[in-house]
């Protein structure tokens, strides 16, 4: 399929007897440099966008008011933490057993009913007289539903804009509106509960998700689902069975495997230092203000290092700094052991937050690894370890710092990162099939884009067609 950044193909009348093959050129998304803009010439992905802008901060102040619903109902701090928690510790079963959704179903299917099953779950939240033991119990439904609406997403992307660099782009833009609904999400929410009950704040949290269903059943073409060999019309073989099996291909290979420990290690040590942000601040005696703009730290230097890089930066450029900057993403937090004041915390922070920057190049290295008929599940399970490994690395700085200073354990977290994250970049350069030459802007030569076979150790490189 033709994409605005450039086919890379061949002329077949060059490859008919008679006529010598050319030289192949580069791909123009290889080497020139596009912009944001590109990717919202395209109507579906204005369409895709426009529903994560209107769901995206609607989930984060309905997060809230759920907090602050079990808080009011118990006055349990343990049970206002769980709503938080109960959002991230599902991701894991879902991304794992429900992984294959996203290539045996069509894509815009999976993602209505997604977000129609998230909005009836947050809807019969906000019933008077719930329990507050059923209202944990919903809140871990769209958890385990999240990757595989994530993952189809994303998957889709290649489909509406293409594989090359608009996809990074594409990809990028959904990331830069997730970091921007925390700011925005937790400030609206703020706003909506001084007026409003925080069941009024659910119940508009499930219209926006309606609204995100409608979009994207209405404003999406449907796609028929990816096939995989033995699923037969799409839909054979048991689901917990085919989803596993589709992990265990995707783990089997090197480099699918180097790639997504480069996409779960790194963030998993930076939002350690995050995680601690609260009794940091108390130790400080910086007080909500100072806790809100701390915590606003991170989010605000991943938006700008990642418009900066996607917008400053060719695809090659931004290859080039996937290694040295994910390895680097948490050696910032090294500066706890200052124990520094509220300014140096804070400058800590974005520069941390700055380490996003390396999953742009990241994301098309781990589109041309991973076979078309995987691809959805890949991203599932992708989205799913990255919200796993984050949780975990939460839940160990706060157990660590039960026993040592809190900015001592936001040091150790940014060594231990850094050291982890290096080994994990150096498996990714290891990685790289025989065959199949690095190149600046990533895993193949520019014009070809490589298909390791999963199941084993790649002993050539399989290229397919150019797009």
């Amino acid at each position: 399929m033709p994409t605005s950044s450039g086919s890379g193909a061949t002329d077949p009348a060059a490859l008919r007897p008679g006529h010598p093959a050319p030289v192949p050129e580069p791909e123009p998304a290889a080497t020139a440099r596009t912009g944001y803009g590109a990717v919202f010439a395209f109507r579906e992905f204005r369409t895709v966008f426009a529903a994560h802008l209107i769901s995206m901060p609607c989930e984060m102040a309905g997060g809230m008011a759920l907090s602050v619903l079990v808080y009011r109902l118990t006055g349990s701090p343990l049970l206002s933490a769980l709503t938080f928690a109960t959002a991230l510790l599902p991701y894991v079963i879902g991304g794992t057993l429900l992984s294959s959704v996203a290539d045996r179903y069509p894509a815009r299917r999976v993602l209505v009913v997604c977000d129609l099953v998230h909005a009836g779950c947050v809807t019969a939240m906000a019933v008077p007289g719930m329990p507050v033991a059923v209202l944990l119990a919903l809140r871990c439904v769209p958890a385990a539903i999240s990757p595989v609406f994530s993952g189809t997403r994303s998957a889709t992307l290649g489909d509406i804009v293409g594989e090359g660099d608009l996809f990074v782009l594409g990809r990028s833009v959904i990331r830069i509106t997730a970091q921007s609904a925390q700011l925005a999400g937790f400030a609206v929410g703020g706003l909506l509960l001084t007026a409003v009950s925080p069941r009024t704040v659910l119940v508009i949290m499930a219209a926006a998700l309606c609204c995100s269903a409608l979009l994207l059943r209405f404003g999406t073409q449907p796609r028929p689902a990816r096939r995989t060999s033995g699923d037969g019309d799409g839909a054979g073989g048991a689901l917990l069975g085919d989803s596993l099996r589709g992990v265990r291909q995707l783990f089997a290979d090197r480099r699918v495997r180097a790639l997504l420990l480069l996409s779960w290690v790194p963030p998993m040590f930076v939002v350690m230092p995050e995680a601690l942000l609260t009794p940091y601040a108390d130790a400080q005696g910086l007080g909500s203000v100072g806790l809100g703009l701390l915590m606003c730290g991170m989010p605000v230097g991943a938006v700008v290092s990642e418009v900066l890089a996607g917008s400053l930066l060719g695809p090659r450029g931004r290859a080039r700094l996937t290694l040295p900057v994910g390895a680097l993403s948490a050696l910032p937090a090294v500066g706890y052991a200052a124990d520094p004041s509220f300014g140096w915390a804070l400058a800590l922070q974005v520069v941390t937050g700055f380490g996003i920057a390396y999953t742009l190049g990241l994301d098309q290295w781990f589109l041309a690894a991973v076979p078309e008929e995987l691809r959805g599940r890949a991203m599932t399970v992708l989205t799913a370890g990255l919200m796993t490994a984050q949780g975990l690395g939460m839940a160990v700085s706060g157990a660590v710092a039960e026993f040592v200073p809190v900015h001592a354990v936001a040091a150790l977290a940014g060594g231990c990162g850094a050291l982890c994250s290096l080994l994990v970049a150096l498996e990714v350069r290891r990685a790289v099939p025989r065959g199949c030459p690095q190149s600046p802007a990533g895993p193949a030569t520019p014009g070809t884009r490589p298909r390791l076979p999963l199941g084993g150790a790649p002993s050539r490189c399989v290229v397919g067609s150019p797009e």
